[in-house]
């Protein structure tokens, strides 16, 4: 989230993109990362993205309408995705200089495409931040564009322009509008006419009128979400809105009226969502284990530090700690947790080196490591590790084989699994005695947990208990990890599996292959299918999207496949068809004819099968399982029971597999 006061950065795991953000994007003192923890689900119409827009836009009306009375008021001057009477109306306020906001757009869109336009609309408001010199332009330019164009014209400008942040002015908007639709001139006489920018200030004076102090902001219904959060976040709220919409409709509230009764409801009762990254209160269990440490064991305060060697906002929090260390002395220790998030190659093989420093020189080689490469970063090639190593007197011929080889994957896969424990979806991220801090917080953030723990330590000391066991003590009652969420998907006959058919952890795969996101996870998958063989099984499903117009004969097209030539054909295809994602019309008709030659399918075959749909009921059957049991979006995966959503990294799954594995092994 860009804000426009001071705000303090982390930066969080990006589980579907393999770029991250440059310390050049932060803005010191003035942003705050909010990334998606949780890994995505394919929420993004590439038809429509081409044009620049996120799905189906409202047109726009003959009719003005307003819903003035509600505490966020939006109305037909405003760009409109979605339908005038859909329950759940969700206000944006986003700028389009934002890098913060750019990111999230593709958690918006995978709303659009979970509950549709009948379900969902979203409204946009302009908050360009006066930090971001091209973002009130650009905003103009995009009002211009939805004044002469309306809500369709304006999503396409929009897309374009988030996809093109970095080529802001007044000639790509020229080019933009034009893209959209609009005529050239009109567009310039647009501009000057000053209409557009009048409306930009009345949407900034909106939102400072409703507290927004940042970007992006979002309103759901008038509850409160700020930040770039991920897809779960705005689903709790948005299926909580939909609950109360559909009792407010049976007791008879126009569908028109859902907006305003329920915006106005949610600020007399100012409800805001709790966030677990803002609660400093709650006792996290964060064991130590024989993780790093710098400070005594009887220290009163614990600040367990999940860190990533490659991350800017890391290296930023550590001068905080090394003062932290000098005001407290023995009071304070800190102990090391490994994060490498997946958009940073970099971080993982420097933690390699620091663990191999460890293993040769002890804590006292981990902690120079550490100070080391911090100081190199953003230089973290394999050279500057082994030059790091060389100069602290390690064998480098044992630290390169540890980079290469992985040598302490283990170490650091435990550690990024704790951190998905207690939530840690970004970088740094510490608990003093349990309780959380996010980001590269200033140092009185720390000083007033730590000196309330310190209160509590001495408490505890003075009734008796060793110093060397209050980390423990303190953790008795801390709250553990949240159960797994599970679904109840019966395990169907005859669809195409891969792996040991009589294994005794099934994951049944829910995929779409239009879906990038499907695509993406299929590493993931292939990991999964190499690192467990035989004791696992995978069995797959058909869930295309509706706004994936391809996906469903791409399905059918797979079947036939499996039916013409059994499970090797199958999969085949279904390489084929992933891989043709990335070609324009790569999942039409010719394109799956040729596939379909090339794996040599009888074609007179194919052809009836393709024509009358004769797949259709199998592929609808997997899409109804899925729907029936709450998987909305793809990929999603059922593992005995266990769900996961989204691309998630490796380690979700193996966490998952190994409980399932565990589990049936007690059968």
């Amino acid at each position: 989230m860009a804000q426009s006061k001071s705000s303090m950065p982390v930066q969080k795991r990006e589980r579907f993109d393999g770029g991250g953000m440059s310390p050049g994007v932060a803005l010191v003192g003035f942003v705050l990362c909010f990334l998606a923890g949780a890994g995505l689900m394919w929420g993004y119409d590439q038809n429509r993205a081409k044009q620049g827009g996120g799905g189906i836009a409202a047109e726009r009306p003959a009719v003005a309408w307003s819903d003035d009375e509600s505490p966020i008021p939006v109305s037909s001057r405003d760009p409109v995705w979605g339908s005038r009477s859909a329950p759940v109306t969700i206000v944006v306020f986003s700028d389009f200089q934002c890098p913060f906001c750019s990111r999230v757009e593709g958690t918006v869109d995978q709303v659009k495409s979970t509950y549709g336009p009948d379900k969902v609309r979203v409204i946009w408001k302009n908050e360009p931040l006066s930090f971001h010199e091209k973002a009130k332009p650009a905003a103009e330019a995009a009002m211009a564009v939805f004044d002469l164009g309306g809500s369709e014209a304006f999503w396409k400008f929009h897309g374009v322009a988030f996809k093109n942040q970095q080529s802001l002015s007044p000639e790509s908007y020229e080019r933009w509008a034009a893209g959209a639709g609009v005529d050239p001139a009109r567009f310039k006489a647009e501009l000057a006419s000053r209409r557009p920018a009048k409306k930009v200030d009345e949407d900034h004076e909106l939102a400072k009128k409703v507290g927004v102090n940042g970007t992006p902001a979002f309103y759901v219904n008038g509850v409160a979400l700020s930040g770039a959060q991920p897809f779960d976040k705005f689903k709790v709220v948005v299926d909580d809105e939909l609950r109360k919409a559909s009792a407010k409709l049976a007791s008879g509230t126009p569908k028109d009226r859902l907006y305003v009764e329920a915006s106005r409801e949610n600020k007399r009762a100012e409800r805001t969502p709790v966030d677990p990254e803002t609660d400093s209160t709650t006792v996290h269990r964060v064991p130590i284990g024989t993780s790093p440490a710098r400070g005594s064991s009887k220290a009163l305060a614990t600040i367990v530090v999940f860190s990533d060697f490659q991350c800017p906002f890391c290296k930023r929090v550590e001068p905080t700690l090394s003062s932290l260390r000098d005001k407290y002395g023995d009071k304070v220790r800190v102990v090391w947790k490994h994060e490498p998030l997946p958009f940073h190659p970099r971080a993982e093989p420097a933690s390699e080196l620091a663990l191999e420093a460890r293993a040769q020189k002890g804590d006292k080689g981990f902690w120079e490591a550490h100070d080391k490469l911090f100081e190199r970063q953003p230089k973290l090639e394999d050279d500057d590790l082994l030059e790091i190593a060389a100069g602290m007197g390690l064998d480098v011929s044992k630290v390169k084989a540890a980079i290469k080889e992985k040598k302490h994957q283990k170490d650091i896969e435990a550690d990024v699994d704790l951190a998905d424990d207690v939530q840690a979806s970004g970088t740094p991220h510490m608990f003093v005695n349990g309780r959380r801090i996010v980001g590269a917080q200033p140092e009185a953030t720390f000083t007033a947990i730590i000196d309330e723990e310190i209160k509590k330590a001495e408490a505890l000391l003075a009734k008796g208990t060793p110093a060397d066991a209050i980390y423990d003590a303190l953790q008795r009652d801390a709250k553990g990890p949240p159960e797994p969420e599970k679904k109840l998907v019966a395990v169907p006959a005859g669809n195409p599996s891969r792996g040991n058919p009589n294994a005794k952890v099934v994951i049944q795969e829910f995929s779409d292959y239009q879906c990038p996101f499907c695509s993406r996870v299929e590493e993931q998958v292939r990991e999964i299918m190499k690192s467990y063989g035989d004791k696992v099984r995978l069995v797959w499903r058909d869930k295309p999207l509706p706004m994936h117009h391809d996906a469903p004969l791409a399905a059918q097209a797979a079947r036939e496949a499996y039916a013409q030539k059994g499970p090797d054909a199958f999969w085949k295809m279904h390489d084929k068809l992933y891989e043709a994602q990335k070609k324009e019309g790569g999942l039409k008709r010719e394109a799956l004819d040729g596939y379909a030659k090339e794996l040599g399918l009888d074609m007179d075959r194919w052809r009836i099968a393709l024509d009358t749909g004769a797949h259709k009921a199998a592929v609808d059957a997997d899409d109804k399982a899925g729907t029936d049991a709450g998987i909305t979006g793809t990929p999603a995966f059922v593992i005995n029971g266990y769900f996961i959503s989204g691309a998630q990294p490796y380690g979700k799954f193996k966490k998952l597999i190994d409980r399932a594995l565990a589990e049936s092994a007690k059968r």
